[in-house]
């Protein structure tokens, strides 16, 4: 295939942004790496942190944002076997990781603390060709939408992750805190896949239509209209308890402080979101009477991503999402900043 030298690309100059869609190099793959050709490219929350240096972890600068690409691969190194060129892959959260410590070796590879973040720590997928580390890219197959699936590529795989660290089991329920947002749609759908009942938790009528109406849910709590959310969502389970899990997939720090009072006896609460400079705080007197557990739940590994693909591919999984030019990435982030955003959008790296 025909690489060119030079490509389009949105380059965050300094913290703070803004960012600038200029022309830069391409990259040519490492030994163990592939090169990407990005056709389409979610927008995350989290690229949103990098703009601003939110997080008390140093970005890569200049740094290409960006960290669910999927596109075609277009040049591969040398060590480099297991997946040819044409071959269809997506590029995640993790760019690489060492493979060979405590935590690559039993499948925490997130854990890694030699661990490559795109659009973080390495230039990421707000190109029109990026570069990762051939063991981690997911395996797409040619007969998957490249831009249906991007977002799946990091808000898909850590939702599924979270409900699988949650435990919760088929037939009970589970909170999901952020409902309407980019992670919060596709937990709603992992969820109902995996056989759980689900209250969504978020505010704004356009995201009650869509959670009741198009996602399923079984009840809409309004946090900014509710006059009592601890109350309301524990009326909102079959037997008033409480669900048997949280996922917080909010992007600030009050809904993390009340989880911890509505969930029920013996549930667990799994934060994924992460505000800047946000606090867990919990009643230690009903946490410890009614054993909750409360826990993290960062990107899902490997084998988490195969079978989040697998749920999008059998047709479970469909990611609310709009389509915009990579040229107009700035537009979406004011959109976030705004907290006007339902579902996710994704750019096209060929506007």
């Amino acid at each position: 295939m025909s690489i060119p030298d030079k490509q389009w690309a949105q380059v965050i100059e300094k913290t703070g942004g803004p960012v600038e869609y200029k022309q830069i190099p391409v990259q040519k793959p490492g030994p163990d790496e592939v090169l990407v050709n990005i056709k389409y490219s979610g927008v995350c929350h989290t690229d949103l942190h990098a703009v601003n240096g939110d997080w008390p972890l140093p970005t890569k600068l200049p740094l290409v944002g960006g960290h669910e690409g999927a596109g075609v691969v277009v040049a591969k190194g040398e060590q480099v076997h297991d997946i040819e060129i044409g071959d269809h892959a997506g590029i995640k959260w993790i760019n690489g990781s060492c493979l060979a410590c405590d935590f690559c070796q039993q499948s925490d590879e997130p854990l890694c603390g030699k661990a490559l973040l795109s659009g973080y720590t390495v230039d990421g997928t707000f190109q029109q060709y990026a570069i990762a580390k051939a063991a981690h890219v997911a395996r797409l197959h040619k007969d998957i939408p490249l831009d249906a699936v991007a977002p799946v590529l990091c808000a898909g795989i850590t939702v599924y992750k979270g409900l699988k660290e949650s435990n919760a089991r088929p037939g009970q329920t589970v909170a999901i805190v952020g409902a309407g947002g980019g992670l919060g749609s596709l937990a709603q759908q992992y969820a109902k896949a995996m056989g759980l009942r689900v209250i969504a938790i978020d505010s704004g009528e356009d995201k009650r239509k869509m959670c009741l109406e198009q996602l399923g849910s079984a009840a809409f709590v309004d946090f900014a209209t509710s006059k009592n959310v601890i109350k309301e969502v524990q009326e909102a389970t079959e037997d008033g308890q409480g669900p048997h899990a949280v996922i917080l997939v909010a992007v600030n720090e009050k809904p993390f402080q009340q989880a911890a009072e509505y969930v029920r006896p013996r549930g667990s609460v799994v934060c994924i979101g992460l505000p800047a400079g946000a606090y867990l705080r919990a009643p230690v007197f009903e946490s410890v009477i009614k054993m909750v557990t409360i826990k993290g739940s960062y990107v899902g590994n490997r084998k988490d991503t195969a079978e989040a693909l697998d749920f999008f591919r059998r047709g479970l999984i469909k990611a609310p999402y709009q389509v915009v030019g990579l040229s107009e990435l700035q537009k979406v982030y004011d959109l976030m900043h705004e907290g006007k955003i339902a579902g996710r959008y994704v750019v096209d790296t060929t506007k």
